[in-house]
């Protein structure tokens, strides 16, 4: 069975926490003492979409016609509740979990291998757990903001889960090889197409899209550990944290852009 994809992804996840673990490129931001790092990574992942997978993801939503994608959305969401089932019951959220067991039950049978999601339509709601929330329900602290190469922004924590996470994808068991490395490709573009929209209105919005990517990222990774009821202790603790102000201008900041 060839788990390379898998290895490096795992390689990557690894090269990045020893990244974090030097202590290189420090700030005075408390939520982001890497940013320097982080900065130079985001100008990397930036440059690999615009010159790969945002013309893809664009090509594949102009040709591809609309019930195909979401055929192909609904496929590779219905392997994902497996693991969502698996993450929620972890949490203790049994009635969530059997939800999600029932959804792929109901999708794989009724719904043709999930490329019907007739599961929503049932009224069984669709949730999106990860291994990295699961520790955070454990109690485990989120830990710096992380820039990955190429898989975007993560935290110490979620980084620590990604093995996990790889691990519970079905589809990375999937044989022959070939048809697993197309799948994943698919999935990749499909996934990529589905935020064409929010990745434009981004960059013609924010004024310092790393900025504003970091800090909706954390913001959203909490709301979803505490599934958006997050309590008010915390609340106060992360804003107080994010309007800290830096010790000095961070060297690695880089200059906003005055356009896209």
């Amino acid at each position: 069975m060839n788990h390379l994809p898998y290895r490096r992804m795992q390689g990557l996840a690894a090269i990045a926490a020893a990244l974090l673990l030097t202590g290189c490129a420090t700030t005075g931001n408390p939520q982001d003492p890497l940013e320097g790092y982080n900065r130079a990574m985001f100008s990397f992942n930036d440059a690999v979409d615009r010159s790969v997978l945002k013309p893809t993801a664009t090509a594949y939503k102009n040709v591809t016609p609309s019930f195909v994608q979401t055929g192909v959305n609904n496929f590779f969401g219905n392997l994902s509740d497996v693991w969502s089932a698996v993450n929620n019951l972890l949490q203790g959220k049994g009635e969530a979990g059997m939800g999600d067991l029932s959804r792929v039950t109901l999708n794989t049978t009724f719904g043709v291998l999930g490329l019907f999601d007739l599961a929503s339509e049932a009224g069984l709601p669709k949730h999106n757990e990860d291994f990295g929330q699961t520790l955070g329900v454990w109690g485990i602290p989120s830990g710096p903001f992380l820039m990955l190469p190429v898989l975007g922004p993560s935290t110490v924590r979620d980084t620590a889960a990604l093995p996990a996470d790889m691990g519970g994808d079905i589809w990375k068991y999937k044989e022959p090889a070939n048809w697993r490395n197309i799948g994943a490709a698919v999935r990749v573009v499909d996934k990529r197409a589905s935020l064409l929209d929010a990745t434009n209105l981004l960059e013609d919005v924010a004024l310092d899209r790393y900025e504003f990517l970091r800090d909706a990222y954390l913001q959203r990774r909490q709301s979803q550990v505490y599934d958006g009821d997050v309590p008010r202790q915390q609340e106060e603790a992360d804003e107080a944290t994010s309007n800290a102000e830096p010790a000095a201008n961070p060297a690695g900041k880089a200059a906003v852009k005055p356009g896209k």
